[in-house]
């Protein structure tokens, strides 16, 4: 769901960004305060899974697609010289921002700091500051696009009109954690589908970016000692390839076009069989295994505090 904690501003939203670090909308009365996330929400069901963490690359490569995102990325991101260090503190801070409790609240801030004194200047001359309203949203929404993907080809069953609601008012709440300028949700659902189309046909480019992250999927991160890289190899074609198919594949196709990625029905068809297989193995493993391991703690965490809350309700008196 995130490009490195990579995200950026464009013109007018940087004026309006430096002095607070935020991007007022009309009023401090219009912003609602987040509200960590806890049991009961799907997201808490959700974004632990390692199957979310598969579903998740073809957000990373739409952001990658923003004109903006795509020249920051290019510039200052280190998915170059260390993949895995960068997919582990992302994964770590999506992580955080769910099952953190408290501390999601102050990750949404330290996020906001980091990005502070973050520019780039693109091809053309334009300066890009990191924080600004449109990318910094669309890094953030985009994550709602794969949540309902990697239930419409993993999960035994896609999202209910009910649910889909849900997760997306869910997802408007971990956007004010993140510090996403309120005037930048869509009101609704329908808005939301609306505003990604428009944001797919309009905004996006087949930004080298997106080409090098799907290109890279298959080979050795340089960070893998030498002496490991020819056992480490066969590992990472196999799964690298795996993992690029059923990116391309939940990828939206307007997207797929403009990176010039072909795509077809026996393609489909494959992906929906190999996703089915994943989903319905993942729920066969222990929950220490089908969930990345803070989503997991916390969840431990969670029913230990039901059960204290439990037994204090029972004790005699």
């Amino acid at each position: 769901m995130t490009t490195d904690h990579i995200t950026l501003h464009t013109g007018a939203d940087v004026a309006a960004d430096t002095a607070t670090g935020t991007t007022a909308v009309s009023g401090p009365s219009n912003r609602r305060e987040p509200v960590p996330f806890a049991p009961g929400s799907i997201l808490w069901e959700q974004v632990g899974l390692y199957t979310s963490a598969i579903a998740g690359n073809s957000a990373f490569i739409l952001q990658a697609m923003h004109p903006a995102i795509g020249t920051v990325v290019d510039q200052l991101s280190g998915f170059r010289r260390d993949p895995i260090g960068r997919a582990v503190r992302s994964f770590a801070s999506v992580q955080t921002w769910v099952y953190g409790g408290q501390t999601a609240i102050e990750e949404g801030k330290r996020l906001r700091e980091m990005h502070k004194p973050l520019s780039a200047v693109d091809e053309n001359g334009q300066r890009h500051h990191a924080l600004s309203a449109e990318p910094w949203a669309w890094v953030h929404l985009t994550g709602f696009y794969a949540a309902v993907t990697a239930t419409r080809y993993f999960a035994p069953a896609p999202l209910t009109p009910a649910e889909e609601q849900q997760v997306y008012e869910e997802f408007l709440n971990l956007g004010r954690i993140l510090q996403v300028p309120e005037r930048m949700f869509p009101a609704t659902v329908a808005d939301y589908w609306a505003y990604f189309d428009d944001m797919v046909e309009n905004t996006l480019v087949g930004h080298k970016v997106a080409h090098e992250v799907l290109e890279r999927m298959d080979k050795v991160p340089p960070t893998v000692p030498a002496p490991l890289r020819p056992a480490v190899a066969p590992l990472t074609l196999t799964g690298g390839r795996l993992g690029r198919f059923i990116t391309v594949g939940t990828l939206p196709p307007g997207a797929r076009e403009k990176l010039g990625l072909s795509w077809s029905r026996s393609d489909e068809r494959r992906l929906r069989v190999v996703a089915s297989l994943i989903g319905r193995g993942t729920l066969l493993l222990p929950e220490r295994l089908r969930y990345m391991p803070i989503a997991y703690r916390a969840r431990e965490a969670a029913r230990a505090q039901q059960r204290l809350e439990q037994a204090l309700a029972e004790r005699p008196l």
